[in-house]
């Protein structure tokens, strides 16, 4: 994920702008409606490559599909596995609650409304290897055309706890049995990425997100210690099969314009975190909230041999930020952790994790990018 030579390498976090055509399709089927399978198949093959196509154009290191088929993030899995059906309102979290008219209109869009969530309501199996194998496929496919390989690459894919958080449980009745039952469910699609030659980044929020959730915001900061273990014990059992130098991990206080006023500290959940078996960790660092938050990373040192990515783009606004800030704030990580630790830039979140929820314009993300890569060549040049 680095170079040898020091250089500051650069790739983002997943999800990016989708096209006017492919979300209207997302719309139809997130809504029940047919969509002729092989208009499907087309457009996403024809966005993926596009898109593909743009991060090598802007300059990327290591890339991904820009998760184009996917309704989200997270709830794509309900393509994928067995036992959804249906939505239930669900509690705003904490932090959004104090601010209600804010936050009324806040997560809804054209293609899904973020104030519902799936039910659970069978057993949890994973059922979506056909799928799944396509997406890899056509991602493969795509990266041959612009000639880079599959070790430049990377394809997300959902934790088990993201997947818990924001799956309303109807049928285990047990946290942990349920838990356990996406873990071993998951556990497939993290091999397909592996065995595909692909690096696997799991995008977990909850590790970060869980002190300002409902559930969570009055208790003592220990119980949400507690479900963040609970929740790196899970992954690490679905990864149990894949190599860890193949995996990167993505966590974030939540890709939302909102307060964040009751964020957990990142000192008091990296060592947590740290328990994960990965090489790779993603964490936000541009987000006004916590761009204090280098410190930590002297306070606890990255484990050895693992890569940080510390976002030095915001992806919340659509004000470009300067390649001289971008320089700034990685300089700032550098000089935090340890010599040695490669560092890898990338933006805070992606810019498009929920379909038809762009905070930022299509073309400014892709300016975002590009700025990124600019300021990791001035920080490379100021670290050397």
């Amino acid at each position: 994920m680095t170079a040898d030579d020091g250089h500051i390498g650069t790739t983002h976090i997943g999800s990016l702008p989708r096209p006017p055509e492919l979300l209207d399709l997302l719309t139809n089927r997130q809504a029940g409606e047919a969509v002729d399978p092989d208009e499907w198949d087309a457009t996403v093959a024809d966005a993926t490559r596009d898109v593909v196509e743009r991060q090598v154009e802007t300059g990327l290191d290591a890339i991904n599909n820009g998760e184009q088929s996917r309704v989200s993030f997270n709830w794509y899995v309900a393509d994928r596995l067995s036992g959804i059906d249906g939505t239930q309102e669900t509690e705003l979290w904490a932090d959004l609650q104090e601010f209600p008219s804010y936050a009324e209109e806040t997560f809804k869009t054209d293609v899904i409304d973020l104030s519902e969530h799936p039910v659970v309501d069978g057993a949890i199996e994973y059922t979506g290897r056909e799928e799944a194998e396509a997406e890899i496929d056509e991602f493969v496919d795509a990266l041959d055309e612009v000639g880079r390989d599959a070790s430049d690459a990377f394809m997300t894919a959902a934790s088990p706890s993201v997947v818990t958080a924001t799956h309303v449980d109807e049928h285990y009745g047990d946290y942990e049995e349920y838990l356990s039952a996406v873990a071993e469910a998951m556990k497939t699609e993290y091999e397909l990425v592996a065995d595909a030659g692909l690096t696997l980044q799991i995008d977990a929020p909850e590790l970060l997100t869980v002190g300002h959730t409902a559930a969570y915001a009055d208790e003592p900061l220990e119980a949400a210690k507690d479900a963040t273990r609970l929740h790196v014990e899970a992954l690490n059992e679905a990864l149990a099969n894949v190599p860890a130098e193949q995996v990167r991990l993505h966590t974030c206080w939540g890709s939302y314009e909102g307060p964040h006023h009751l964020d957990t500290d990142l000192a008091e959940m990296l060592p947590l975190i740290y328990e994960a078996d990965i090489t790779g960790l993603s964490v936000e660092q541009a987000n006004p909230r916590h761009q204090h938050e280098y410190r930590a990373f002297a306070e606890h040192p990255v484990p050895d041999g693992w890569t940080l990515i510390p976002g030095v783009v915001d992806v919340k606004t659509n004000v470009i930020d300067h390649p001289e800030t971008i320089a700034d704030r990685l300089e700032r990580v550098a000089d935090a952790v340890d010599d040695g630790t490669p560092i890898v830039a990338a933006p805070d979140c992606g810019f498009g994790t929920q379909a038809g929820l762009g905070m930022v314009d299509p073309e400014i993300a892709w300016a975002k990018l590009a700025a990124l890569v600019e300021g990791a060549e001035i920080a490379s040049g100021r670290l050397a």
